[in-house]
């Protein structure tokens, strides 16, 4: 992923807005501030993640594998619960295999297909690594009210809802 780093300035903008008149360049700013912050916030995880030897990728299957009510999941189900290919999702699974953080299983319902199961090993990871998380997340989570929060939140949701506009 591309980490936005770099805002554009008020030169910027109004070089923009000359070439693009139609262009609201408030929209685009409020914008790029978002991106940035999903940005940041994104390479913060990386980095907490990253002292506990993961990624976030791995970590993720790691967590969707928990949420499970018996800890186990079809790959595919979770290429789909994770937005990537399957291909990418049988990189991950072979690194956290390796790893012994899970195991595959063949499917009794289909012994064509496997599962894929979190490990002993699997959740003594998580249960080193989230509480770091949970801590650092809340201590994020605090710079805003529980107004700015909810706000915030819905906004998100109205913008998540319609991000095929910028398809």
């Amino acid at each position: 992923m591309l980490l936005l780093k770099e805002l554009p300035n008020s030169k910027s903008l109004e070089q923009f807005l000359t070439r693009y008149p139609e262009a609201d360049i408030q929209a685009i700013l409020d914008f790029a501030i978002m991106l940035r912050a999903a940005s940041d916030i994104s390479d913060a995880l990386d980095k907490l993640l990253a002292k506990h030897a993961l990624l976030q990728g791995r970590w993720w299957v790691l967590v969707l594998l928990l949420r499970q009510p018996d800890q186990t999941s079809s790959p595919s189900a979770l290429a789909e619960k994770t937005g990537v290919t399957k291909a990418t999702m049988t990189g991950f699974i072979d690194g956290l295999e390796r790893e012994g953080l899970i195991s595959r299983l063949l499917d009794n319902q289909d012994r064509r297909k496997f599962l894929i199961r979190l490990t002993a090993e699997g959740q003594q990871k998580l249960d080193q690594v989230m509480p770091d998380y949970y801590s650092k997340v809340s201590a994020l989570m605090s710079m805003l009210t529980p107004e700015q929060r909810a706000v915030m939140i819905k906004s998100l949701q109205m913008l998540s809802l319609h991000s095929e506009l910028i398809k």
